[in-house]
């Protein structure tokens, strides 16, 4: 895996596990927009545990973006400019969201996002391992994801979805919000159960 990888938005892995993941993603993303009003639960925050430490760092929020193919970046920037009231907003994505956004797994990159607030001492914590398992448990699967990290730079296609994306549920982040990428090696990653025993 390169840098290439992380400047097009994904990889091109065609271990079964990696679509599995994407669609077990899209579903539980799409209950969440539905039924949870976007609140992130376990099967969005995995917990992060950097390369050679014994317990994991916290549990972060994931965004899960289009690749770059299917990028709808612009359209949630206008809805972001849209109107100034944050309920508005709010209300504006989940219509959008848990509509139809999450109904073709192919469309998505398997590089997750997430952000940090400017100077977080976790993320340059993670930065600097350059490696994590992130690990995600709920309803009655578990996948253990051993990804590479990258910081995001501004004019990453990734980076750009990311922030367009959480704007729309918190329109305080600030300008300067770091952005990570988790980019999945998925021969090594694993799932319980496994994919095709259920």
């Amino acid at each position: 895996m390169s840098s290439l990888a992380a400047q097009l938005g994904q990889s091109f892995s065609d271990n079964p596990l990696r679509l599995a993941f994407l669609k077990w993603q899209c579903h539980v993303r799409q209950l969440s927009m539905r039924n949870n009003d976007g609140r992130p639960d376990d099967a969005i925050m995995p917990e992060v545990t950097p390369r050679g430490a014994a317990e994991p760092l916290g549990a972060v929020i994931t965004v899960m973006n289009k690749a770059p193919g299917y990028s709808v970046t612009p359209e949630l920037q206008h809805m972001a400019a849209k109107t100034n009231d944050p309920a508005q907003r709010r209300q504006n994505a989940l219509q959008f969201l848990s509509a139809t956004y999450y109904q073709k797994a192919k469309e998505f990159s398997d590089i997750l996002t997430a952000t940090f607030p400017p100077g977080s001492p976790g993320a340059k914590t993670l930065h600097e391992a350059k490696h994590a398992t992130l690990t995600f448990e709920a309803y009655g699967q578990r996948f253990d994801l051993e990804c590479k990290i990258w910081r995001l730079a501004p004019h990453n296609l990734l980076h750009q979805a990311t922030m367009a994306h959480n704007i729309l549920f918190n329109p305080t982040l600030p300008p300067a919000t770091e952005v990570l990428g988790f980019e999945p090696d998925w021969d090594a990653s694993r799932a319980d159960p496994p994919i095709g025993r259920r």
